[in-house]
């Protein structure tokens, strides 16, 4: 019996995400969402405020590198 092989078909991507923009929204989020974590182990009501206001800054921070280039398409105010 014969198989007869395909090869796989994928979706074109431009890109993943993998930008200094995104990489760096990422990073703060997960940082922040650590800080939450810690927070609520530690029954602390300001550290998780702190926490939350880290994530807040990730995103802030993500749209405004985005906007100076370091987004995926690489131009100001894409």
């Amino acid at each position: 019996m014969a198989e007869s092989r395909q090869p796989q078909v994928h979706d074109a991507h431009d890109s993943h995400g993998g930008s200094v923009a995104a990489w760096t929204a990422v990073g703060l989020i997960m940082v922040g969402f650590l800080i939450m974590s810690i927070a609520v182990l530690v029954k602390s009501v300001p550290l998780f405020v702190v926490g939350a206001v880290v994530i807040v800054l990730g995103a802030i921070a993500g749209k405004v590198l985005a906007a100076m280039g370091f987004g995926v398409s690489g131009k100001p105010g894409a």
